[in-house]
């Protein structure tokens, strides 16, 4: 009995020891003082030195894209660190390719702000905001499929180009004990800058799950953005080819909408991926922007149609309905977003047909 007492003292205050000189260490070692970012040689920014430059930049309102929250297990956050950020992380090696670690490039939530740093981001990250918005519709598009609307405060606006995403934030809930962003494609026209659409599918993670399961008319979240590269291009007037699967329909739908919107008079193709007509939704608005729009066409393709469904549209996957529908080289524009598989493959037929793959834009998730 007294050797497990004394054991027992022993192993508390070794513990209690090491606790207290880690503290001591974060407090002295860890203690870094006010360093300075300067981003793109033009604008600088004094943080407490000791976290990650992600957190860091978020302190001073600037948001790098983070599907994970700062966890390293999404790969977005990506800046170029010029001077400052010490050597690559073994964390950071499964996101960065050799060219990207050439260049410089390092993923934000890895890196600790130790000294002075030097980085540069895309200048349209500065236009990237954080918002309080009010859940004001959810509407359930199929059985697992809901569109959401968010409205902004009064006095507020998000100034976005059509394809571009936002981040939600799911906050702890039951069964979710951290808060996680994910990102989701804008649905709505740009010209209504009072509120934005999402399209979000139940995929069982933790944001689809807080949307679906805990989410309700009336409720407050935090959204950052408008991010992405994917977007719609006015340099030229050519034929566009959309496709998409699933919740990829919503950024396609935003560039549709504003080429309503501004009466842009160009042909365009949708081909959009499905399994059955419960897969199908918004149908009645594509049907009336086939009749507002110059010179559109909504073509749904279905790969688990049965008999039953008295089907008489397309069938197979969408690659398919592009390969029967693309007959010749033509001069065209494509603009896809879905599943990486998906993704690739419809641009090896795009190609085959002859379509440049520098006017093949994509957002992959």
């Amino acid at each position: 009995m007294g050797t497990i007492f004394i054991t027992t003292i022993t192993v508390t205050t070794f513990t209690g020891l090491l606790a207290l000189l880690l503290t001591l260490a974060d407090r002295t070692i860890g203690n870094y003082g006010e360093l300075q970012i300067t981003i793109n040689d033009d604008k600088e920014y004094i943080v407490e030195g000791g976290d990650s430059l992600l957190s860091s930049l978020i302190s001073q309102q600037i948001f790098i894209p983070s599907a994970c929250g700062g966890k390293g297990t999404c790969g977005y956050c990506k800046v170029k660190i010029l001077e400052g950020g010490g050597p690559v992380l073994s964390t950071e090696l499964p996101w960065l390719t050799g060219e990207e670690i050439e260049d410089n490039v390092r993923i934000s939530c890895q890196c600790k702000v130790k000294e002075d740093m030097r980085i540069e981001i895309p200048e349209e990250l500065f236009n990237v905001r954080e918002y309080q918005v009010t859940i004001e519709t959810i509407e359930d598009l199929t059985p697992r499929i809901k569109r959401l609307r968010l409205r902004f405060k009064d006095g507020e606006e998000i100034d976005f180009k059509p394809g571009q995403y936002v981040q939600l934030k799911a906050p702890i809930y039951e069964g979710n004990d951290e808060e996680v962003y994910r990102a989701y494609s804008i649905a709505s026209p740009p010209s209504d800058k009072s509120y934005i659409d999402l399209i979000i599918g139940y995929v069982g993670g933790k944001a689809t799950t807080y949307v679906h399961k805990f989410l309700s008319e009336g409720d407050t979240v935090d959204i950052n953005g408008p991010y992405g590269d994917f977007q719609y291009q006015d340099t030229y007037d050519n034929d566009m080819v959309m496709v998409a699967v699933g919740t990829g329909f919503a950024p396609i739908l935003s560039i549709l909408y504003y080429m309503r919107d501004n009466d842009i008079r160009r042909k365009a193709r949708f081909y959009f991926g499905a399994r059955t007509p419960e897969d199908l939704f918004l149908l009645d608005e594509i049907e009336a922007l086939e009749e507002e729009l110059y010179d559109f066409q909504f073509i749904p393709t279905l790969s688990r149609v049965l008999d039953e469904h008295d089907w008489t549209g397309e069938r197979g996957r969408v690659n398919v309905a592009l390969d029967k529908h693309i007959k010749s080289p033509e001069d065209k524009e494509a603009y896809l977003c879905g599943s990486p598989g998906m993704i690739d493959t419809v641009i090896e037929v795009l190609k085959d047909k002859g379509i440049l793959e520098e006017s093949i834009y994509y957002d992959k998730f």
